[in-house]
């Protein structure tokens, strides 16, 4: 207990020297950085700004007030971590549930990590930092990987080694934004998972995607039922898209068949004839190079 004591004690000292305006810490060479600069401080609250870089958009009320009454009784066990952005303010890096649980019981301080770092280190920070966390649903996670990769100008490659995935489950996250913002509100609601998720994806059309969706949500279909229906789904499109092929190339009419041979022989190349149900088609004549293209023009026209 004396040894806690001594280290709120130290925390406190620090707040203090931060307050100073002749202790202004603004870079690691400053006098005195290294008895701030990744050392535990209590800060202000009212001192700390949230950080525009926050993946996460969903804070659960309960889960909230569960961390907030913990909080009371024990104790803030993990320190937030700020970066440092002007005099005695600050802005977090991670740690927002816990600011707003610490927030919510009207505490006044809390124990911080203090970071030096421009916008483009704060977000990495932030983004790795919650990348990490168990409680991102598959969306988040998702979009943090993309704005790591436009933002912060990383490949694939050193986001796989950044945040310790494999590169195939970063892509996998990826593509669930291809998926309809329905879609993706659902998994971030958790009316569908990841895994019936990575099923959709392989429907092109969107409005398909939705109708699916649909039947998976109001049937409660599992994740192998979800993959079986698109699986079927594909199918009987592809069958579709053969009958419709069938339906342009039906028997050619006599008409056609008399004067095509009429045609080759004419513009001694080859000549393929397509017709549909109702009476219209169309002539493809290749070719395979610029002097043949101009004997076929010739041919044609005259000219």
């Amino acid at each position: 207990m004396a040894k806690a004591t001594k280290k709120q004690a130290l925390g406190r000292g620090l707040s203090a020297l931060l307050k100073d305006p002749e202790n202004d810490i603004q870079s690691v060479s400053d006098k005195n950085a290294d008895k701030v600069i990744g050392n535990v401080v209590e800060l202000d609250i009212e001192s700390i700004e949230v950080n525009p870089f926050q993946p996460r958009s969903n804070f659960n009320d309960e889960t909230l007030k569960e961390l907030a009454s913990s909080i009371r009784e024990l104790g803030i066990i993990q320190p937030i971590t700020v970066r440092k952005l002007d005099f005695n303010k600050f802005q977090l890096v991670s740690g927002e549930r816990r600011f707003r649980a610490s927030k919510l019981i009207g505490l006044k301080t809390i124990p911080s990590y203090i970071r030096i770092a421009n916008d483009q280190e704060s977000l990495e920070m932030a983004l790795v930092e919650n990348i990490q966390r168990q409680d991102l649903d598959p969306i988040e996670i998702a979009l943090s990987y993309q704005r790591l990769i436009d933002e912060v100008k990383l490949t694939q490659e050193k986001l796989s080694d950044r945040v310790g995935k494999k590169r195939s489950t970063i892509t996998n996250y990826l593509r669930l934004l291809k998926l309809h913002p329905i879609i993706q509100t659902g998994m971030r609601d958790g009316f569908v998972s990841m895994g019936h998720g990575r099923a959709l994806i392989n429907i092109e059309k969107k409005k398909d995607q939705i109708n699916i969706y649909e039947k998976v949500v109001s049937e409660g279909l599992s994740v192998r039922e979800t993959e079986q229906l698109v699986k079927t789904y594909k199918e009987s499109k592809k069958g579709e898209d053969s009958k419709n092929k069938q339906s342009l190339t039906k028997e050619i009419p006599n008409y056609v068949s008399k004067g095509i041979d009429v045609l080759k022989a004419h513009l001694s190349a080859k000549v393929d004839i397509t017709t549909s149900q109702n009476g219209k088609g169309k002539i493809v004549i290749p070719f395979h190079s610029k002097e043949e293209f101009q004997r076929l023009r010739k041919l044609l026209t005259g000219e």
